[in-house]
Parts: structure tokens; C-alpha cells; sequence
């Protein structure tokens, strides 16, 4: 058997129904204990408040950075396989969620298909991304410049640590 080729995606989790801190742990463990896939550095946890959709309760946020084997198509497919097994709905554009996880890059690929563009399109708009993405990659360079020069501008007002504990989806 070939040598498989691993590849650096980042993950954008996050959720505001029941237990969001909780399922989003469990998300990341489920990725960790894949074989195509091992968690390498996890955000702090953020509180942030809603995006787009602005009546609804306050949101937990995190990225996370996975090295895979898998390309792009299927670590979606992974990811929205945990999403279905944890319950998740999707009833509205921006609505309230248990579990939501984002492909947000996948090395410096770019490529826009009909399930998947990467990098994500409005993630250099959103706080909640951009703040725990510069965490753990700040030097990541997304449309031409690095994810700190993008926190620089981009609205984080309301973002609050949550859990400053690197390992907090470990024992969650």
C-alpha cells in the first residue's frame, strides 16, 4: 500500500443549542479518532454572539487545524456525517445549530464546487472565524494576506474566551 500524503485543513465548529461547548468536543474527538484524520492544534473556546441572524442566543466558536489523508470533498463529507449523527437540522440560513463544522482551507487549495468552496468565502468577514483561526495558524495566508492582518480589521466585538485551555476539547 502507497504511502498516503497528509494534507493541513482548518475547521471552523461552533453551535448554540443545548450543550454546544460539549458537542463541539465531541466533534473533534470523532475527527481525532478518524483513521483519515488526526486533530493537531485546537482554539481556544470563544462566546460570540450571532452572526447574520442576530435573534438568537450567544454561539460557541473554535478552529481547529487537522492534518488528513482525505481530500477536500470527503473531510466535508466526514464532517457533515458528525453533524447528522449529532443531531444537527438545518432549517435556516444562519439559524440556531447544535453542531456546525466548516472546511474553512484545505492547504492552499482553491477550488469552488457545488458542496465546497475553499477557502471558505466569508470567513475573512467573520470575527468569530478570524479570532480563534489566529490562534492556532496566524501566519495562514488567506486572499493575499496572513489571518493577523485580517483580525486586525475584521469586527470582534462581544468575542469572549470561553476556555483559554488549549486541550479544553479533551475533557469536555
Amino acid at each position: 500500500m502507497p504511502d498516503r500524503t497528509w494534507e493541513v485543513a482548518a475547521l471552523g465548529l461552533g453551535g448554540n443549542i443545548g450543550d454546544p461547548p460539549t458537542a463541539m468536543a465531541e466533534a473533534l474527538r470523532q475527527i481525532d479518532r478518524s483513521d483519515d484524520c488526526r486533530v493537531v492544534r485546537v482554539s481556544k473556546l470563544y462566546s460570540t454572539p450571532p452572526w447574520g441572524k442576530l435573534d438568537q442566543a450567544d454561539f460557541f466558536n473554535c478552529c481547529a487545524l487537522v492534518e488528513t489523508v482525505l481530500e477536500p470533498e470527503a473531510l466535508l463529507q466526514l464532517c457533515l456525517s458528525i453533524e447528522r449523527n449529532m443531531k444537527r437540522v438545518r432549517v435556516e440560513r444562519w439559524g440556531p445549530r447544535t453542531i456546525d463544522i466548516d472546511v474553512l482551507t484545505y492547504r492552499n487549495r482553491e477550488q469552488k464546487t457545488q458542496t465546497l468552496e475553499l477557502p471558505h468565502p466569508r470567513m475573512t468577514e467573520r470575527g468569530f472565524v478570524i479570532k480563534p483561526l489566529a490562534d492556532i495558524a496566524p501566519e495562514m495566508v488567506l486572499n493575499g494576506r496572513s489571518v493577523d492582518a485580517w483580525l486586525e480589521q475584521v469586527d470582534v466585538t462581544g468575542i469572549r474566551v470561553a476556555d483559554d485551555d488549549p486541550d479544553w476539547w479533551r475533557s469536555a
